[in-house]
């Protein structure tokens, strides 16, 4: 018959073989064959939780382990009664499970003695899968456009990434850790390219013609945009600012010459074309720049720690220093955020000085003359 050779894929022909599981998930085996085999172990790892294995099946045994109280060690050597109890309450949250599941676990745990050891790695498995999720829903809330008011999510999941990782420093203390040596990945600006062009380019020509409105803006700076080109005007211009010099299309266009940007083939009409498109609101299309900039750092930010975690060689200390450091550019970020979005403090009126009062004169030698008294 010649229906296999027309049909391969029907019949699971030139399939991709299934990723091999993680070292981690042979810890959960030995682990769990080790409290099968000597139930009272379960005392030497008393910070283990069902939650911590990777697998619903694994949770299950150990909950089951967790909850059914242990046979003594002499019932325990005479019959299989408690593990019969076992496998039928794990099999209330996993049904696939079989007994001879428990038997492959057993044997995949060469000492029993160790469970203490083959524990720290199933935590060290579970903070890395925690941390991964919780950069995964950070990644997703800062391309989320469905939000109105995109900022405060971020931060909140940010907030919650970096409450996680001070739990996770307390049970994986730091010593001497060096950083991850993941490569981080590239990064992608989030939002609409063509709209960020035109706010960049509307910012640029406006604080051209009204270089005070640039001035107040210093929490911007030249890598919130996603231009290069943009970003080196917005330096030059900066630079004519801080100089005290005159601003307007032409000097700003012969400082972008000295600094370089126009060596790449720019027209140079083309730039003062660009310096005349003057709008208002310049502040807006500034908080706008710096939003956008802010998404995609945390964007960036919760890929370089889903980078972190994904990599088998790091460690759980290298992936939160490592993580931490990550977040401590979205922090930077953050703080330039509140100070363009923040009323500006209310000047509060000086206190009217205080009557000073008299000087004490110099002690007298004589008895204060008596008031004449009223005549009748």
């Amino acid at each position: 018959m010649t229906i296999y050779r027309s049909f391969p894929h029907a019949f699971g022909e030139d399939l991709p073989d299934p990723a091999p599981p993680p070292p981690v998930h042979y810890a959960e085996q030995a682990l769990l064959g080790g409290l099968l085999l000597e139930p009272h172990r379960l005392h030497d790892i008393p910070d283990t939780q069902p939650a911590h294995f990777g697998t619903l099946t694994h949770a299950a045994v150990f909950d089951a382990v967790s909850t059914i109280p242990a046979p003594t060690p002499h019932q325990h050597s005479e019959d299989v009664a408690w593990q019969t109890r076992i496998l039928d309450h794990a099999r209330r949250q996993a049904r696939g499970l079989t007994a001879s599941y428990l038997h492959t676990l057993i044997q995949a745990c060469p000492w029993a003695k160790n469970v203490a050891a083959y524990a720290r790695i199933v935590e060290a498995g579970h903070a890395c899968r925690t941390v991964r999720a919780s950069a995964q829903r950070l990644a997703q809330t800062a391309t989320d456009s469905t939000f109105p008011d995109p900022v405060p999510a971020v931060l909140a999941q940010a907030d919650t990434l970096a409450d996680l990782l001070d739990e996770l420093a307390d049970r994986f203390p730091r010593r001497h850790t060096s950083l991850p040596h993941t490569p981080p990945p590239v990064t992608v600006a989030c939002g609409d390219a063509d709209v960020a062009l035109a706010e960049e380019r509307l910012l640029i020509a406006t604080a051209t013609a009204h270089p005070q409105e640039a001035e107040d803006m210093r929490w911007l700076a030249a890598r919130d945009f996603t231009h290069p080109f943009h970003a080196g005007l917005w330096q030059c211009l900066n630079t004519l600012i801080r100089r005290g010099t005159a601003i307007d299309p032409v000097t700003l266009l012969w400082e972008a010459q000295e600094h370089g940007l126009l060596s790449t083939g720019t027209d140079p009409a083309d730039v003062l074309r660009l310096l005349t498109e003057v709008a208002a609101f310049p502040q807006k299309w500034g908080e706008s720049i710096l939003q956008r900039s802010l998404l995609t750092t945390a964007h960036h930010v919760a890929r370089r720690i889903e980078a972190y975690a994904d990599d088998h060689a790091t460690t759980p200390p290298q992936l939160i220093t490592g993580s931490r450091r990550a977040l401590a550019d979205l922090t930077a970020v953050r703080t330039r955020w509140n100070q363009a979005t923040s009323p500006p403090p209310t000047p509060q009126p000086s206190p009217g000085r205080a009557a000073a009062p008299p000087r004490a004169g110099p002690p007298r030698t004589k008895p204060a003359p008596s008031t004449p008294h009223a005549r009748h």
